[in-house]
């Protein structure tokens, strides 16, 4: 079987091979900031999910700078590299729309970047921010990326995410009533769901009508509350061949022309607790790719 590609996407759009740069806004989460929460989802980071993006002390240009220079370093020095500028750590249009206006347009205005991808949650988008994202879409693509993870009502209050499944459609409605392009986030593995669970949740997707989702393997990381429950032994990590089973059936519920974001996720090696096998990328994304094509 085959499945839309985020690299076929992105070389049909801009023409060419583009390169993302994650970015540290310096923003919380209402799940932290005691607005729902204060312990933010069950298997969130420290760092809000952001372990590989920049360094929140510095500017959205330095950031920039620092992110491409280290990518262009292993390029070959001909041609016009591209870059998405990703805005990943936390929720990243929590916060006053005149700072994202400042943070959005200082990457947006960049002329190697040809797409804005900002990481949120779908409770965290007001009318003022709505509108602001509409404009900078008018000038370059606008992706804004929503955690979903589970459709599971039980299981989503398990990971204590903080919103009901109607708070997800209502944003989606919005963004796309407004032409913005939306990338769900799903979490296979997730405790307490089968193989049937996960399927249902990549459908809900689907027929949501956004055109764009990741899958992401559920990580144990150090100092998550997760961590507790996983050393309590309240539930079992996806083997690779389990989540490679899971990654097939969730593809082949999805429309064609929706773009496969991820099929997979890193873990920080240095926070990583289980499964273990997922910090072998190479070996995970070659056999992912073996298996799939087999199908």
């Amino acid at each position: 079987m085959e499945y839309y590609s985020l690299n076929k996407y992105l070389k049909e759009k801009f023409g060419s091979k583009v390169y993302k740069i994650a970015l540290d806004g310096g923003f919380t989460c209402p799940n932290r900031d005691g607005r729902i929460g204060v312990g933010g989802c069950i298997f969130c980071s420290a760092e809000g999910s952001g372990n590989f993006a920049g360094n929140r002390n510095k500017t959205i240009k330095e950031q920039l700078n620092e992110g491409i220079l280290k990518i262009s370093s292993k390029l070959p020095k001909e041609g016009d590299h591209k870059f998405i500028a990703y805005f990943q750590a936390f929720t990243n249009t929590y916060a006053d729309v005149s700072y994202l206006r400042r943070i959005y347009e200082e990457a947006i205005f960049d002329e190697r970047v040809v797409a804005l991808s900002i990481a949120t949650r779908p409770d965290c988008i007001p009318d003022d921010v709505l509108l602001l994202l509409a404009e900078l879409n008018r000038y370059k693509p606008v992706w804004v990326e929503l955690g979903l993870q589970t459709v599971r009502d039980d299981v989503a209050r398990y990971i204590r995410r903080g919103y009901e499944n109607a708070v997800y459609d209502d944003a989606v409605k919005r963004l796309l009533n407004k032409n913005i392009y939306v990338i769900t986030h799903v979490i296979l593995g997730l405790p307490g769901e089968t193989k049937e669970d996960m399927v249902n949740t990549c459908k809900y997707v689907a027929d949501s009508g956004v055109k764009g989702i990741k899958l992401q393997l559920l990580h144990v990381l150090k100092n998550t509350d997760l961590l507790k429950d996983y050393e309590a032994g309240k539930f079992n990590v996806m083997t690779l061949d389990e989540y490679t089973d899971t990654v097939i059936a969730c593809l082949k519920v999805l429309p064609d022309d929706m773009v496969v974001h991820r099929i997979t996720g890193d873990g920080d090696k240095k926070e990583l607790v289980a499964p273990l096998w997922s910090g072998d990328k190479k070996h995970v994304l070659n056999t992912l790719t073996r298996c799939i094509k087999n199908a």
